[in-house]
C-alpha cells in the first residue's frame, strides 16, 4: 500500500509501498509491470500525471488495513498524512501554545487515551473536574488543574491522567483548526490509538429537549455525508464517517434509570446558526415558517434527528486521521416546535452534563477493563525542553491571527 508518494522529477514519483493481502490484485492494474508485492519496497513510476498518484492513494484508502497503514505506525502510534512535518526543526501548534521543539510532548501527553472536546472553555473545565472525580485522579497537594493552552488565548485544554478536555469553539472552522493541531499533538506525543469524543448541544428534530443524540453519520446542509474543502483551487470531499461500533457501545451504556432518552441517528451539520438551520429569528430571513417546517419535516423523514455546527468536520478529520470518534449531543429544544430555547439556566446546565456522564461511563469502564492505573503525576519542569523556544512559541501563539 502507498505509504508515501512524492514527485522526485517532473515525470517520476517515488513510491514507498506496502501491500496488504487482498490489495495486490487491485494494485497490479495501477503499477506498471503487473508485479505483486507483499513486503515494503521502493520503486519509480514513470506515470506523468497526478492522476496516477491519486489512484494509488484511493486504492489504499479503500480497505481498513490500507487505511491503518496510512495512519498508524506498527506500534499503534498516530502517523500523520503529511511528510513535511518530520522535516521541520520545530512544529509550533500556534493555537495551543505548544511546540515540538519547546516542550517534551511525549512526556506531557504520551499517556493520553481519550480526547474530549466541547464548545466553551467553561464547559470543558467543568468536565475536567467531573472526569477527575469519576476516574479517581488525585492532584498533588497544593495544586489545581492547569489550562495548558492559556497562553494561546483561543482554546482551553486540561489534562486529567489519560483524558484531555479541550474547548473547540463554535463552528466548522474553529473545530477544524483545533483538530489539525490535536492530531499533530497525538503524533508528536507518540500516542497510541486515541479515541476522540465531541460533547455538545444541538437542536432536536422530532426529539424534545434534554435527550441525547449519538451521531451515526454526519451530513452537511444539503444532506451530503462529506466535508467539502477547497484546497489549492480544487474541491476535495472528505467522508464524515464516525465509528458505528463506538456509537452503539455508548448507547448501550445508557440505562433505564437515566432521566433522558438516548437516540442514534443522522446529524445535520450547518455552517450557520440562523439561516443555515432555517431559523426565523436571525437578522435576515427570506423564507416563511411553512418553508422552514417543510424542510425540517423532509430531513426528518431522511432520518436526520438533530442539527449542530461541528460534527461534519469532526467526523471527516478524525476519519481521515484513522482515529475512532463519536459525537454525543444533548438536545436543547425540538426544532419542529420553534427556534428559541425557553428552558431555565439551571435546567440547561443540568442537560449539558448528560453527554459528559455517558462518556465518563465509557472511559471509566475501559480504564477498568484494561486495568489502566490512573497515576498521580505532578507537573515537572522537565516537560520544557527549551525555555528559549518556549518563549518563541508563546509569542507566536499570542500574536498569530
Amino acid at each position: 500500500m502507498c505509504g508515501f508518494l512524492r514527485r522526485t522529477q517532473p515525470s517520476l514519483y517515488l513510491v514507498s509501498c506496502f501491500l496488504p493481502s487482498g490489495v495486490s490484485s487491485k494494485m497490479d492494474s495501477v503499477f506498471h509491470g503487473g508485479a505483486s508485492y507483499k513486503t515494503p519496497f521502493v520503486t519509480f513510476c514513470s506515470w506523468k500525471s497526478d492522476e496516477h498518484m491519486n489512484k494509488c492513494k484511493n486504492i489504499c484508502e479503500d480497505t481498513p488495513e490500507g487505511r491503518k497503514q496510512l495512519t498508524r505506525y506498527k506500534d499503534g502510534c498516530v502517523r500523520l498524512r503529511n511528510p513535511h512535518i518530520e522535516l521541520m526543526d520545530q512544529d509550533i501548534l500556534y493555537h495551543l501554545a505548544l511546540g515540538s521543539g519547546s516542550h517534551d510532548l511525549q512526556a506531557m501527553f504520551g499517556d493520553v487515551k481519550y480526547v474530549c472536546m466541547g464548545g466553551t472553555p467553561k464547559r470543558m473545565e467543568q468536565f475536567a473536574y467531573f472526569i477527575m472525580n469519576e476516574i479517581g485522579f488525585k492532584l498533588p497537594a497544593g495544586t489545581t488543574l492547569l489550562d495548558i493552552s492559556q497562553y494561546s488565548y483561543r482554546y482551553s485544554m486540561y489534562k486529567v491522567g489519560p483524558v484531555l478536555s479541550i474547548s473547540h469553539g463554535m463552528g466548522i472552522p474553529s473545530v477544524g483548526i483545533l483538530l489539525h493541531e490535536i492530531i499533530k499533538l497525538m503524533y508528536h506525543a507518540r500516542v497510541k490509538d486515541p479515541i476522540f469524543f465531541r460533547l455538545g448541544t444541538c437542536g432536536g428534530i422530532g426529539i424534545e429537549g434534554g435527550n441525547i443524540v449519538i451521531t451515526e453519520e454526519a451530513v452537511d446542509g444539503m444532506g451530503r455525508p462529506f466535508l467539502e474543502l477547497p484546497i489549492l483551487g480544487k474541491i476535495v470531499h472528505r467522508p464524515a464517517k464516525l465509528d458505528r461500533d463506538l456509537a452503539m457501545e455508548l448507547k448501550d451504556l445508557a440505562t433505564a434509570d437515566d432521566p433522558w432518552e438516548t437516540h442514534v441517528g443522522k446529524t445535520m451539520c450547518t455552517h450557520d446558526f440562523y439561516e443555515g438551520q432555517g431559523r426565523l429569528d436571525g437578522a435576515f430571513c427570506e423564507y416563511t415558517e411553512r418553508d422552514k417546517l417543510n424542510f425540517l419535516e423532509k430531513i426528518h423523514k431522511d432520518h436526520i434527528i438533530n442539527m449542530e455546527m461541528e460534527s461534519l468536520a469532526f467526523g471527516a478529520l478524525t476519519y481521515h486521521a484513522g482515529i475512532r470518534s463519536a459525537v454525543i449531543c444533548v438536545t436543547l429544544l425540538n426544532r419542529l416546535n420553534g427556534d428559541q430555547v425557553s428552558s431555565t439556566k439551571e435546567v440547561l446546565n443540568e442537560w449539558q452534563n448528560r453527554p459528559q456522564m455517558l462518556v465518563a461511563r465509557y472511559i471509566k469502564k475501559h480504564l477498568e477493563d484494561d486495568k489502566i492505573a490512573v497515576e498521580l503525576s505532578p507537573p515537572s519542569p522537565a516537560t520544557v525542553k527549551s525555555p528559549k523556544k518556549m518563549r518563541i512559541v508563546r509569542e507566536e501563539s499570542q500574536s498569530y491571527e
